[in-house]
């Protein structure tokens, strides 16, 4: 399973970024391999459509599980046509994100916030 997670950094001391489509990585979390993949988000410097532009590159990935602060409507609508579940978790260290999603602690986004919040 692929876990995408947005961030500030590179690393998983880092925090979770808030900011689903401004955030400035994503740190994508191979269940099986134990492999990490960095991604620069594409839509982090985007005149608009930030969370349009962050949703598409996730579902390019081929992932399975975002974990963010919020989403937009239409980056939204992307992730659940693709049948990406998506996860809300606090700013916290991507280390602790992964162990409170691991332990079933995390709240299922199951619809959007309202439109420019996960900016």
């Amino acid at each position: 399973m692929k876990i995408a997670i947005s961030s500030t950094g590179k690393t998983m001391e880092n925090l979770l970024d808030m900011r689903f489509g401004r955030c400035e990585y994503f740190q994508i979390h191979d269940t099986e391999s134990k492999e990490v993949k960095i991604l620069e988000n594409k839509g982090q410097n985007a005149s608009g459509g930030a969370g349009i532009v962050a949703s598409n590159q996730l579902v390019d990935e081929k992932i399975d599980v975002i974990i963010t602060g919020n989403f937009g409507p239409n980056a939204f609508e992307i992730i659940e046509k693709a049948g990406v579940k998506a996860y809300k978790c606090e700013s916290i260290s991507i280390t602790s994100v992964i162990e409170k999603y691991n332990k079933g602690e995390l709240e299922q986004i199951s619809m959007s916030g309202p439109a420019h919040h996960g900016m």
